[in-house]
């Protein structure tokens, strides 16, 4: 079920008008399910005392750990008792107009494909196993969930106030490589870091990146990289937190604050910032594994 890229500019034959797909659960191979299998095994057995203990719930209350791609029937079944989201497969990349409108509607779009056995290491598009094993954990907390609703909302209207880069930079850091304060030691919950071996150990382990405790402004002035490990990582107290600061901001107004003001580069420690650890940025180069 692989292709070449998934990147598209329309809803491909076959596909809904909101771009939805079969998952189509009987065709994918043997091989398909035994690289799944590969990639989970090697991720489980790096998240206990890294991951978030919320991911680390969701992994066992959705039942993932059962062998082969994970049916997103059964998976939606189990996730809207618990949250009312559900999952819903899609060919590729969606627009960002469609996946504002599925994440509103409590609907998280993931790829129907997986990577090939020889990009175990790196894919530069997410595929099911990024998609499902890296997000959907976090959908079976009922704040998490909360958040990304909201999330989804306030997509929708930064798409109509022509902020859709800064709102970006706050599913980035948070949604793709948040870090969160458990109270005995910082964790993982981003999905580009839990789905990745490689950024698991190097976001918490090496001395390179900063991490600098989260504020809404920072986060969504700051640029980032997207080959290569994060520079800079943002650390939460809590996803309650995280959830009012998204819905007790009034963002129209934020908004014009952001825009008038220059972006923050890459690596870049402001003196306001309540720096966590100061990196050493010794790792500035190469690629990341997805």
């Amino acid at each position: 079920m692989t292709e070449e890229t998934h990147v598209l500019d329309s809803p491909p034959p076959g596909a809904a008008t909101d771009w939805t797909v079969a998952q189509d659960w009987s065709h994918y191979t043997a091989e398909e399910h035994a690289t799944w299998d590969t990639l989970f095994q090697r991720q489980r057995a790096l998240l206990p005392g890294r991951a978030a203990d919320a991911y680390l719930r969701g992994l066992e209350v959705l039942n993932l750990s059962k062998p082969g791609i994970p049916d997103f029937e059964e998976l939606s079944e189990r996730l809207m008792k618990l949250t009312g989201w559900q999952v819903v497969a899609v060919p590729g990349l969606v627009p960002d107009e469609v996946f504002f409108d599925h994440m509103a509607n409590r609907r998280f779009v993931a790829g129907n494909f997986i990577r090939r056995p020889d990009q175990l290491d790196y894919i530069q598009e997410p595929d099911v196993f990024h998609d499902v094993f890296g997000h959907v954990p976090m959908l079976a907390d009922p704040v998490f969930a909360d958040y990304l609703e909201a999330y989804g909302r306030g997509g929708q209207r930064a798409l109509e106030l022509g902020a859709l880069k800064q709102l970006g930079r706050l599913y980035w850091y948070t949604v793709e490589f948040g870090l969160i304060d458990e109270g005995d030691g910082l964790r993982i919950y981003g999905s580009g870091i839990v789905s990745s071996a490689a950024e698991t150990r190097f976001a918490l382990e090496s001395d390179s990146p900063h991490r600098i405790a989260f504020d809404l402004k920072r986060v969504m002035r700051t640029d980032y990289r997207i080959d290569d490990f994060q520079q800079n990582y943002f650390v939460i107290p809590g996803f309650d937190a995280l959830l009012r600061a998204t819905v007790e901001t009034d963002f129209a107004p934020l908004y014009g604050e952001i825009l008038a003001q220059p972006d923050v580069p890459v690596a870049t420690i402001l003196p306001e910032d309540e720096v966590i650890t100061r990196g050493s940025q010794a790792h500035a180069g190469g690629a990341a594994e997805a």
